[in-house]
């Protein structure tokens, strides 16, 4: 029961990025609250704030030596997988929807988990797998072109299957990251991810000349960097103890039904008959 706690908390945080992302680099967005920040700007300031906020929480913890003890807690590929994802991230959400963008992310986090278990030689039931395939079909379905509707772009697509494939290593990473707490693990890595963002992200946030981020927009990478990215990550590691790299992947496939209900409700991105099969579907699957 903590695991599906843990786990069901990890997904809705993860939708949430998503949707706090599109509201904050998107036009449509930028209409309904009036955010004003570049895809560089915005996973800066996520990336610190997340880094701050874990910091935060474990310094108490910690006592003397805390310093080193965060520095100690994580490790580069875990950081650079990090950055990667939330760089790629930012960027993929100036075009896609909501439900779309995580649909993408997760489908090539899927792949990545599910790759990395069979090679350690995990392997599904029938049963397992039966679910597995009515999830990806309801997947397909959702991502499938619409009569009316103009294609994604390439790009954008692009960047977010470079994100899943990193948000996939870095999930792989969280289950055999040693003995450190998984707060105390996702810390060290924010700040090594933060690291890495400040000595490249400037340059390109230079190199574009990007006008100032203003509050709203700050406001918004804040939540997404402190609360939905920091302290989800950090359950998310917790919930990975007791999850298989397969079950790991496959619980994740419900994100992109979250993030689509979330774009629904706070952007107004529209919802279809197909959306609500594929849906069930998806749901369906993931509960087998």
């Amino acid at each position: 029961m903590r695991v599906i706690i843990l786990t069901t908390l990890a997904m809705v945080a993860f939708a949430a990025n998503s949707v706090v992302t599109r509201l904050a680099l998107s036009e449509v967005g930028t209409d309904i609250l009036g955010a004003n920040i570049s895809a560089g700007q915005f996973a800066l300031i996520r990336l610190l704030s997340g880094a701050v906020v874990l910091a935060a929480i474990c310094v108490p913890r910690l006592g003397r030596g805390a310093r080193g003890g965060l520095w100690s807690a994580g490790h580069w590929r875990g950081g650079a997988s990090l950055f990667l994802y939330a760089a790629c991230f930012s960027l993929a959400y100036i075009a896609l929807p909501s439900g779309t963008g995580a649909l993408i992310l997760f489908g090539c986090v899927q792949m990545t988990m599910l790759g990395a278990g069979f090679l350690k030689g995990e392997r599904l039931s029938f049963v397992q797998w039966l679910g597995l395939l009515l999830a990806i079909t309801g997947l397909i379905w959702m991502l499938f072109p619409q009569d009316g509707l103009p294609p994604l772009p390439l790009w954008a697509m692009g960047f977010m299957t470079l994100a899943g494939v990193a948000w996939g290593v870095y999930s792989l990473l969280g289950k055999s990251a040693g003995a450190a707490g998984p707060t105390l693990r996702s810390a060290g890595h924010f700040i090594r991810a933060f690291i890495i963002a400040a000595i490249l992200l400037p340059f390109l946030i230079f190199q574009s000349g990007d006008a100032a981020p203003n509050a709203a927009g700050i406001i918004l990478a804040l939540i997404c960097g402190g609360i939905t990215s920091g302290l989800g990550y950090a359950i998310w590691y917790s919930a990975l103890g007791g999850l298989t790299a397969s079950r790991a992947a496959i619980a994740q496939l419900t994100v992109p039904v979250l993030a689509a209900i979330g774009g629904l409700l706070f952007i107004a991105e529209p919802i279809t008959a197909r959306f609500i099969l594929s849906s069930i579907l998806v749901l369906g699957g993931v509960g087998i």
